[in-house]
């Protein structure tokens, strides 16, 4: 299915002209060569572009990089070969940058190697060519002499830039005019690409696993490149590597039965997407590549998707698609939300097929972890049930998914250890996009992670809500956990949290907030997991504070209203949903004390 759908996204990308011609590669050229007509460099241009960023503060940062061409294919080989029209330092003027300087010498004469087969290839291919430019590049191949170059100033002036930075030719007062861009350069290109491909082409012809024609196989597939964590060289989707992988006889790729043709497409429609930012975003170590089978529709699913599920920046309109979201959630909560509804009232196509890929890096080859093809209407509904979900006030905020991953780690770890199962993140996504139920430990890991922190806060909470309600929509019973606190809520565990929140803020409003240690320090974990054991201690330590506090009716009363509620005794043990309401019901009644003073006002007025 993938390499079908990428195959076709290629013919899309094709028809409106957002992918490369065949032969030819995209290379971020950070430096243009400037050449006199004698070959001589006569300058060195930053050609580097301004990019404005704005980072999480609002603060707008401006950086330079580099700026992307089309050159002749570039070789994805390991080894020492050439490009035609070199790009890379090491290539074009055989030198070594270290901590002494440049030098032509190194241990294993790379340096010299790679020069050579630049000056041996380039020179046999413009040989017979006539042009300002490619005659002051002749002369540039032919006189530069490594070992004489170790102090050009124009090389010393870019210094440890030189090392990764790639280049390009032009005339000396002409950087518009580029050398690979030269059109008899572009012409005899096109005649040796065309000519190798055909030359290359295998003898072994059989049915095309994806077109299903009979056509030539692909021996071996092109690298993709923009995974993160991935090798700078690209990393191969299919490939066999091991006598055990191949079968009757057949080497490396012969075994997938993949035309070349459908090779060539697959792989550069999966570049361009790995090499669009609206087209990826990460999860733990794992890319996940997205994009709508609809060329008219597919930027704007593709960017809205990014938005809601990753909070990537995008050049969509943010106020209106937060309203947009902000309703869908509304609906969503109120159990309206449906496809149509979403097509109607915001004109999305909700037909169209959208994909969704997760891979990670491997030594050699990507490792899939899934692939998604759902309609992209009933993923929004199924987003829209995810963020309504997980709101837990009356104030609704939209979480992406790097706030949920950064919860279900220590804050106070440190940046390296706060690395989350990757597992658990895919089963996440998968919970959000199929609209399932989350995965049972994503429960078991959030309340672990309150009970060892003794920190709870509103993605927490309703990451926690989001768990239980959803397990309990599902089964077609009533959802327990509202938005904010519930005094119809008679759920045992989910008073015992709150009657612990009261006892805290009880303690806290005798101690004028000066404690270093409160009961929630010291009990909550064992609260909210054995209440009968640790609740008649704090029932006992409250009668002191309510001696001492200025206004006791309040507390009393409040303190009373729950108790009543519990049947009889505190439970013995509770099981880890409830372990969830108990940190639902603290959360929810410790907030309600900021939001909302009325009753305190009027139970102190009494008193007076």
């Amino acid at each position: 299915m993938l390499i079908k759908a990428l195959c076709d996204y290629y013919d899309e990308l094709s028809a409106e002209g957002n992918i490369l011609p065949e032969g030819y590669s995209k290379v971020n050229v950070h430096f243009l060569i400037c050449l006199s007509p004698e070959g001589e460099i006569a300058n060195l241009i930053n050609w580097q572009e301004v990019q404005i960023t704005e980072n999480a503060k609002g603060k707008i940062k401006e950086k330079l990089v580099p700026r992307e061409t089309v050159m002749p294919l570039r070789t994805e080989k390991s080894g020492i070969e050439s490009n035609i029209i070199e790009h890379r330092p090491l290539y074009i003027f055989g030198l070594n940058l270290t901590d002494k300087g440049f030098t032509p010498d190194d241990r294993t004469h790379k340096a010299e190697k790679s020069h050579n087969a630049f000056v041996g290839k380039n020179l046999k291919f413009i040989k017979g060519l006539d042009s300002p430019l490619i005659n002051a590049y002749r002369k540039f191949i032919e006189k530069w002499k490594p070992a004489d170059e170790t102090k050009n100033k124009y090389l010393l002036s870019i210094g440890k830039l030189y090392k990764n930075a790639y280049f390009a030719f032009c005339m000396n007062g002409c950087p518009d005019k580029l050398l690979h861009e030269d059109s008899l350069i572009k012409e005899r290109w096109e005649n040796k690409f065309n000519i190798e491909k055909a030359s290359s082409r295998c003898d072994i012809m059989s049915q095309c696993a994806i077109s299903g024609q009979n056509a030539p196989i692909a021996r071996v597939h092109s690298k993709l490149k923009g995974v993160y964590g991935g090798l700078a060289t690209g990393s191969v989707l299919i490939g066999f590597n091991n006598s055990s992988e191949c079968s009757y006889c057949n080497e490396q790729s012969y075994n997938s039965n993949i035309s070349a043709d459908a090779m060539r497409k697959y792989t550069e429609a999966f570049n361009y997407l790995l090499n669009n930012k609206k087209h990826k975003a990460l999860i733990d170590d794992m890319t996940i590549v997205f994009w709508a089978s609809d060329g008219i529709e597919n930027e704007r699913c593709s960017q809205l998707f990014s938005y809601i599920m990753f909070d990537e920046k995008n050049t969509m309109n943010k106020k209106e698609t937060d309203e947009m979201l902000e309703n869908l959630m509304l609906s969503a909560y109120k159990g309206n939300i449906t496809q149509e509804r979403i097509s109607t009232a915001e004109n999305i196509d909700t037909d169209v097929d959208f994909y969704m890929v997760g891979i990670k890096p491997n030594s050699s080859r990507l490792a899939l972890k899934f692939i998604y093809r759902k309609k992209f209407g009933e993923i929004l509904e199924n987003i829209a049930k995810f963020q309504s979900d997980m709101q837990i006030t009356d104030k609704i905020s939209p979480v992406p998914l790097w706030k949920l991953k950064g919860e279900l780690t220590s804050p106070k770890s440190s940046s390296e250890n706060r690395k989350v199962d990757p597992s658990l993140m895919a089963e996440i996504f998968k919970s959000v996009i199929q609209g399932i139920s989350f995965p049972k430990y994503l429960l078991s890991t959030l309340v672990r992670r309150v009970k060892t922190d003794k920190y709870i806060n509103n993605v927490r909470a309703g990451a926690i809500k989001a768990c239980i309600n959803r397990e309990l929509r599902l089964l077609d019973q009533k959802e327990e956990i509202k938005l904010s606190l519930d005094y119809n809520n008679k759920n045992q565990a989910y008073l015992c949290g709150r009657l612990f929140a009261v006892l805290e803020k009880l303690q806290q409003e005798v101690s004028g907030n000066s404690l270093n240690r409160t009961i929630k320090d010291a009990y909550f974990s064992s609260a909210s997991s054995k209440p009968a054991i640790i609740f008649p201690k704090l029932i006992n330590l409250a009668q002191n504070h309510l001696k001492k506090v200025g206004s006791p009716v309040y507390f009393n009363k409040l303190i009373q209203e729950i108790i009543e509620e519990i049947n009889g005794e505190f439970p013995e043990t509770l099981i880890l949903s409830d372990q969830g309401k108990f940190i639902i019901g603290y959360y929810q009644q410790f907030q309600s004390f900021f939001n909302k003073s009325s009753d305190k006002n009027n139970i102190t007025q009494e008193e007076k």
